[in-house]
């Protein structure tokens, strides 16, 4: 009762009131607003329309394989889309990935079996692996659908051309002017009006449609390669071989450049430049056949005898390069004049380094195989010639101690 009693401390309860109400407030609108620890945080995705922007600019600065990329993700964001399929299998075309364009151009037949376009890419993927049949089915079945379908008409013309009947150029001229009234600013238009002027030797019509195409797009290398033939064609080897050389420097890593500016310098016969363009194109593709035999070819030229053996060989033998590489032969056939021109330097190239028993097989080979191929036979008794000459010189003695240098034969091979 006489205890005394103690007053209350205001600052403290004040304070303790001002900790509750923060507390609360901390709890209700701070701590709602942060994401759970344990909840995956959402990330923003890009539109599908944005990759294939991004693609088509790809696509105008001659970048093909990172257009091929972005239209890939384009169909991850909306696998849904027949278009962006077609769009994808035009770039793989132009890529020289065929086989990837026909996956992606049935793909897009699958999602509308009616889409114009996808029949015509589908027809033109085919054309270019050599289904000639397959793929004129593609272009009519595309043009039924659509008979203004000028890419159609485009593509119509490339396939009837490397299919290789006489039977069907007028058609592929009448493909070709029909395409480019029907779409005279598109690039595809003027490249197929340009391969059928090509194909019928009117080389300087040919050369004004391909800069018609690249005035369109100056970034893609196959334009540049079809232009340099029309160039070589006409004797202009300074044109052809800077017409090659802008293919090369947009698509450094395609041997096709490098092979036709060797096969240019040696027309000219500047076999040294034609050489060393030879060794790139192989390094670019090392499995070639047709880029071994024409590297050997050039070593032929060169006099480099042992190192065309080993080139030619590879072409004609097949088997592994030292680097794993399979090579593929190619056979010896009466329609491929340049293979039979590595035959026979292949046959004159062992018979000059005295190896005549391989040598007069390649002879006999040739008398076989292309008996109309006056060139080639007359190498093939020039290989028979060479080899009985052998036969008949008594061999050259071995050097004595005392001997300063070797005697120089004509078989010696240099050192290139």
């Amino acid at each position: 009762m006489n205890r005394r009693r103690t007053r209350p401390n205001w600052f403290r309860i004040i304070l303790l009131c001002l900790l509750v109400l923060g507390g609360s407030y901390v709890n209700r609108y701070v701590i709602a607003t942060q994401p759970s620890p344990f909840v995956p945080t959402p990330t923003p995705t890009r539109a599908p329309e944005s990759f294939v922007t991004e693609a088509r600019e790809y696509f105008q600065q001659g970048k093909l394989i990172p257009a091929i990329a972005s239209y890939q993700q384009a169909i991850l964001s909306n696998p849904n889309d027949p278009s962006v399929y077609v769009e994808l299998a035009q770039t793989q075309v132009f890529a020289g990935q065929y086989e990837e364009a026909q996956v992606s151009a049935e793909s897009a037949i699958l999602l509308n079996n009616d889409n114009s376009m996808a029949h015509a890419v589908l027809g033109w993927a085919m054309g270019a692996q050599g289904n000639y049949i397959e793929a004129g089915n593609s272009i009519e079945r595309a043009l039924t659908l659509d008979p203004n379908n000028a890419y159609a008409h485009a593509y119509y013309v490339e396939i009837l051309v490397d299919s290789g009947s006489f039977d069907v150029i007028d058609k592929a001229i009448e493909e070709s002017k029909v395409a480019v009234a029907l779409a005279p600013n598109a690039l595809e238009t003027h490249r197929a009006r340009g391969y059928i002027l090509e194909a019928t030797g009117n080389y300087e019509e040919a050369i004004r449609e391909y800069q018609l195409a690249i005035d369109m797009n100056p970034k893609i290398a196959d334009l540049y390669l079809s232009q340099g033939r029309n160039y070589r064609a006409l004797g202009s080897y300074e044109d052809a071989i800077t017409a090659f050389s802008n293919a090369d420097a947009l698509n450094p890593e395609d041997p096709m450049p490098d092979y036709l500016i060797s096969r240019t310098y040696a027309t000219r016969g500047e076999f040294g430049k034609a050489m060393q363009y030879a060794e790139q194109a192989v390094t670019n593709d090392p499995s070639d056949p047709n880029l071994r035999g024409n590297l050997g070819s050039m070593y032929y030229q060169n006099s480099y005898w042992t190192e065309s053996i080993v080139e030619f060989g590879y072409m004609v033998n097949g088997g592994f390069t030292d680097e794993g590489e399979q090579i593929e032969t190619i056979p010896l056939t009466p329609d491929n004049i340049r293979v039979a021109e590595y035959y026979y330097m292949y046959g004159l190239a062992l018979a000059k380094t005295n190896k005549c028993s391989p040598a007069l097989d390649i002879a006999r080979m040739i008398l076989e195989r292309i008996p109309a191929n006056e060139l080639a036979v007359e190498n093939a008794n020039a290989i028979i010639s060479r080899c009985e000459l052998n036969l008949e010189q008594a061999p050259i003695p071995l050097p004595t101690a005392t001997a300063t240098a070797p005697v120089p034969t004509e078989s010696s091979t240099p050192t290139p």
